[in-house]
C-alpha cells in the first residue's frame, strides 16, 4: 500500500506553478490601481479575477498540495486564495451599499495579512531564492498598504503597490521557472535557500 501511495503520488502534477500564476497575475492587475497606473474605476475589473483566478484557483492549488503533503504550500495558496475572495466579497458588498469600509479596519486587515506573510517569508527563506523574494515583497507590500491604508495616506499606499507588482513579478518568475523545469530540468534557476531546512 505504500509503494502504491509513492506511485500515485509522483504522478501527480505540480500544483504550485498555477497557484503562484493566479496569484501573480491578479495581483499585478490590483497593484497597477495602488500605484496609479490604472484608475480606481479598474477595481471593477480586478473582482471578477479575484474571484475566478485569484482565490478559486489557488484554493485548488492549496487541495492538491495537501494532497501532495505540502504543509506550506497548502498553508499559502489556501490562505491567499481566501484573501482574493475577502477581497472580492468586500468590495462587491460595500458596491451594493451592504457594508461600509473604514479605512482603519481595511488598514488593521491589511497589516494583519502583512504579519501573516511575514511567518510565511520566515519559512520560505529555507526553500529557493523565488519564494523568499514572493514573500518578502508581499510582506512589505501589505505593510505599506495597511498603513497607507490606515492613516489614508497615497504615498504609502502607491509604495505598497510597487512592493505588489515586485511580489507578483517574483510569484509569475517562479511559476515559469517550475513549468519550465518539468519540461527540461533544471533550466531556469530558482535560487539558492538562505537557510538549509
Amino acid at each position: 500500500m505504500e509503494k502504491m501511495d509513492n506511485v500515485n503520488k509522483s504522478l501527480l502534477a505540480d500544483p504550485a506553478p498555477l497557484g503562484l500564476a493566479a496569484f501573480g497575475f491578479t495581483t499585478f492587475l490590483l497593484s497597477f490601481i495602488n500605484v496609479g497606473i490604472l484608475s480606481p474605476a479598474s477595481v471593477s475589473v480586478v473582482m471578477p479575477l479575484a474571484f475566478s483566478y485569484g482565490g478559486l484557483a489557488q484554493i485548488l492549488t492549496g487541495a492538491f498540495e495537501m494532497r501532495r503533503g505540502n504543509t506550506f504550500g497548502f498553508t499559502a495558496f489556501t490562505s491567499y486564495g481566501s484573501f482574493w475572495f475577502f477581497y472580492g466579497l468586500m468590495v462587491l458588498l460595500a458596491s451594493m451599499k451592504i457594508i461600509t469600509l473604514p479605512a482603519t479596519g481595511i488598514g488593521v486587515a491589511l497589516i494583519l495579512w502583512g504579519l501573516f506573510t511575514l511567518y510565511m517569508w520566515v519559512n520560505a527563506i529555507r526553500l529557493n531564492m523565488a519564494l523568499n523574494l514572493v514573500f518578502l515583497t508581499l510582506w512589505l507590500a501589505f505593510i505599506f498598504l495597511g498603513f497607507g491604508a490606515y492613516y489614508s495616506a497615497i504615498d504609502l499606499t502607491k509604495i505598497g503597490g510597487v512592493f505588489g507588482i515586485l511580489a507578483a513579478f517574483f510569484a509569475v518568475y517562479t511559476s515559469f521557472a517550475i513549468v519550465s523545469n518539468s519540461i527540461k530540468p533544471n533550466s531556469i534557476p530558482l535560487g539558492p535557500a538562505m537557510l538549509k531546512k
